[in-house]
This record gives structure tokens, sequence and C-alpha cells, in this order.
């Protein structure tokens, strides 16, 4: 099949494809050869003795061995610390119209669960009460609430 007549313009835009498809593809090969070193090793990190990433790798022998048993993890539990039954702490959220509201422990910081039905006195928030732990079916609870102040 014959070519179609192309017009002068029609050939320039087909020749300014060619030699950017041919400067791609130059670059390309200038990209391969220049690399031929691995990046990878360019992407390792090495942790120190001191726990600092470096560049450089560590001297074996200067490698220590620990015990799996002696590594602890978690925080460490509290010992066996007898709290008072009776605790403190300060309403920091109480809904009347739905009966239930929080209560911050003073000692420990933990928020403990209050329901109306286990109130001895009318609460409010910021009020300062004491009260005892249970648990209850969802964690613990306070019952035998009572105004301090």
């Amino acid at each position: 099949m014959a070519r179609s007549q192309d017009t002068f313009n029609k050939k320039e835009v087909r020749k300014n494809k060619d030699k950017k498809r041919k400067d791609k593809d130059a670059k390309k090969l200038a990209r391969k050869d220049n690399d031929k070193t691995s990046k990878l090793e360019d992407m390792i990190a090495y942790v120190d003795e001191n726990g600092m990433l470096t560049s450089t790798r560590p001297d074996p022998n200067k490698k220590q061995v620990f015990e799996i048993e002696n590594i602890e993890i978690s925080i460490p539990k509290r010992e066996n610390v007898e709290l008072d039954p009776i605790r403190k702490g300060i309403v920091t959220f109480f809904n009347e119209s739905k009966g239930f509201g929080f209560i911050k422990d003073t000692e420990t910081q933990e928020s403990v669960f209050v329901h109306a039905n286990n109130l001895l006195e009318e609460i409010k928030d910021n009020n300062v009460v004491s009260y005892e732990v249970e648990m209850g079916p969802k964690g613990p609870s306070a019952v035998r609430v009572k105004i301090l102040r």
C-alpha cells in the first residue's frame, strides 16, 4: 500500500516524535550504564550498640549475647498492694436523665462506671465522692457512692 500524501507539518510532527523516542531510549541506556552498582547497599541501615542507625556494618567482635528470659517487654506487674475498699474519686461525668456516669479515682486515675441505683446521695459533675468497687457485668462499677464534701 502506498503511503498517503503527508503534508510538511505531519512529516515534522512524525520526525519530532521519532527524535523524542530515540532521546528517551538513549537516556534510558545511559541510566542503565551508570547504575551498574547496586542501590541495595545504599538502602541498608545498621543498628549500632547504642541503638542508633548507621550506614556502616557493626564489628562482629563486639557482638553481645542476651538471654531471652531477661528481656522485659511490658510494664512489670504491681506487687499485691491492697487498696482501701472505700475509695475516693471525682465525678467526671454524670447524666441525670440516663442515670449513669463515671468517677475518676484520685489514687489510680482509673475511670469507674457508676449507675444511679448505686447512689446513696445525688451527685453532680466535679463532686468528690467515696465509693466501693464491685465487678459488674461489663467491668468494675462503683457502689455505695456518697458525697464527701
